[in-house]
């Protein structure tokens, strides 16, 4: 072993040592490992920041933008809405939560497919009176099962196919991982679907369903479009989409007066308004659904601008400049392109017209607007924003427009008409133009922890490669599987790399363990690509701990789990996901 060989061998112990203890973040101990690795010129001084500029970094990146607009456009909610129902049984509704999971995580983020499902998972839990700890888990497994699906699906993927490149001189295509990741999905699903979710813990089956003690019920008033004169739709065909959405129709305004003892069978028309109670994202998705639009639209269409619209929730405390006033008296609208679209008042209803009525010390403001003008606006009231508590209002007329260009992006790369990061660029410009994503969005859909930490590690795995590190690691791993298979190598590279990811983060994992699989085929002799197809599954297969992936990280507080509750349904599925995967490698990536 050489001296750079047992630097690079420390540096690297050292590192995976600071991310598993987890004091520290995790992007500044690999970008520090960086910095003294190029202090002992384990780096070249000219390759230091390279990783910043590799494909692979820019690919993630605009991945997670365009996931972004995706969910702003509604296109991911309309799938998901058409399939997904809070009236299914627990073996239904986990069986049907975990497909949409797994095939929105193949074409979108895994991350982001689960953080849009995980608020319905909830809702229905919540409706069911279950514990959404039954249902969470499996979810979670089954978005990170569905990454496997595709190149864009999870950055293992991605790592991979560009380490591929670098390697190889060309990288895995967007359906290079399909046979093998599809087979592993497919069989993983039907194990957390069918066996997986019983094998909780009974603390976790049995935990009462949390309630959100912070959530406050708005009455606010939604406008009748033009679309409810073709339909003809009453009241009445509207309540079994307010109770789907735990939403409240308390009214019905007409003509400037409130209807007294409206008739459920009572018609609506272009230009009434509907009297409604609920929290915000309640209020939101019952407009989508309902085909309704915010108070104030009628006139003023065009003073809610700025990009994409915002439900904001501010209180109003004494000697507030609204306090004693209405939005209607202030010209909220017209002067500040803020509308006000509902009030708390303690928990008492309201009756009389939201934007005319007076405001009190106490009340908490449902503002709906452009996050610049929201925060000039609340700070003019003389009102407070309560911190965390905003939702973005879904653009699903856009939908088509964004499910058009996801589409054209993807085809054009895959029929190798443009480059995938220029494609996905494309796509982001395209977003951006419409307004699906707003220059402020474009940086907060980025993970910059994940692409400070890939792109510190990527110089670091280089180097690793290049001092002859991993060609050590892929001689032991040969020594101890000499006079057995090839595939009885691969099957070990893939149990070292999934338990290293249990641990590690998965970008990093992949980083260290693909040098080692491409090592190792050549040593044997064999087709090289079995053994980064290999890397690419293990390293998403991250089930025993809540630290291994983002997903199970997000799931832990919401579901009510402890640390050793991941492995009781985590084992089972690696071991099934490492007999299914390598035999499945071994038939669509032959030796």
């Amino acid at each position: 072993m050489t001296l750079d060989q047992a630097l690079m061998f420390a540096l690297f112990g050292v590192v995976f040592a600071l991310l598993i203890w987890g004091r520290i973040r995790y992007d500044l101990v690999a970008f520090a490992a960086l910095v003294l690795a190029t202090v002992l010129h384990l780096v070249p001084k000219d390759a230091v920041f390279s990783g910043f500029g590799h494909p692979a970094v820019v690919i993630i990146a605009l991945v997670l933008i365009v996931s972004r607009g995706l969910m702003n456009s509604g296109a991911i909610e309309l799938v998901a809405g058409k399939l997904l129902s809070s009236s299914h049984g627990l073996f239904t509704h986990i069986g049907l939560m975990s497909v949409v999971g797994a095939g929105l995580s193949a074409i979108i983020n895994n991350v982001a497919a689960l953080a849009l499902l995980m608020p319905l998972d909830i809702e229905a839990a919540k409706k069911a009176g279950r514990s959404v700890g039954l249902s969470l888990m499996p979810l979670s497994f089954a978005t990170i099962l569905g990454g496997m699906i595709t190149l864009i699906g999870t950055p293992p993927n991605i790592v991979v196919a560009q380490y591929r490149q670098d390697a190889l001189g060309e990288p895995f295509s967007m359906f290079a991982f399909t046979p093998v990741g599809l087979t592993v999905a497919v069989i993983g699903v039907l194990f957390v679907t069918l066996i997986g979710w019983q094998l909780l813990p009974s603390r976790v089956t049995e935990a009462p369903v949390s309630e959100d003690p912070e959530a406050s019920l708005y009455i606010a008033e939604l406008r009748v479009g033009e679309s409810a004169k073709e339909e003809k739709t009453t009241v009445g065909d509207l309540y079994p989409v307010a109770d789907e959405n735990d939403l409240n129709i308390l009214g019905l305004i007409r003509n400037g007066r409130r209807l007294r003892g409206f008739a459920r069978q009572e018609p609506i028309s272009p230009g009434d308004f509907l009297v409604v109670e609920g929290d915000p994202k309640a209020i939101e998705a019952f407009m989508g659904a309902a085909k309704l639009d915010f108070a104030g639209s009628e006139k003023h269409s065009g003073g809610l601008t700025g990009g994409n619209l915002t439900l904001k929730e501010a209180i109003v405390p004494d000697g507030a400049r609204i306090s004693g006033r209405s939005a209607f008296d202030m010209s909220l609208l017209h002067g500040q392109g803020v509308t006000l679209l509902g009030v708390s008042r303690q928990g008492r209803r309201v009756h009389a017209r939201v934007r005319h009525l007076t405001i009190q010390p106490g009340d908490v403001l449902l503002l709906l607007g452009s996050e610049y003008r929201l925060k000039a606006a609340i700070n003019w009231l003389g009102a407070l924003p309560l911190e965390g508590r905003s939702t973005g209002l879904i653009q699903r007329n856009k939908a088509i427009l964004a499910i058009a260009a996801f589409g054209l992006a993807i085809a054009a790369a895959v029929a190798g008409l443009v480059y995938l990061p220029v494609a996905l660029a494309a796509c982001t410009i395209v977003y951006a133009l419409a307004g699906l994503i707003s220059g402020r969005e474009v940086y907060e859909a980025v993970e910059w922890k994940v692409i400070v930490l890939l792109g510190s590690l990527i110089p670091l795995g280089q180097a690793f490669e290049t001092s002859g590190s991993a060609q050590l690691i892929a001689s032991g791993i040969v020594d101890v599987t000499h006079g057995y298979p090839a595939w009885v190598a691969l099957a070990v590279l893939m149990a070292v790399t999934m338990t290293l990811s249990d641990f590690l983060n998965n970008v990093a994992t992949c980083l260290i363990a693909a040098p080692i699989g491409l090592q190792i085929a050549q040593t044997l002799g064999v087709n090289p690509d079995p053994f980064l197809m290999g890397v690419a599954v293990a390293g998403s297969c991250a089930f025993l701990t809540p630290i291994g992936h983002k997903n199970n990280t997000i799931i832990m507080g919401p579901g009510g789990y402890r640390f050793g509750d991941y492995w009781r349904l985590g084992l089972p599925l690696e071991l099934i996901v490492l007999g299914v995967s390598v035999p499945a490698i071994l038939i669509f990536w032959p030796l």
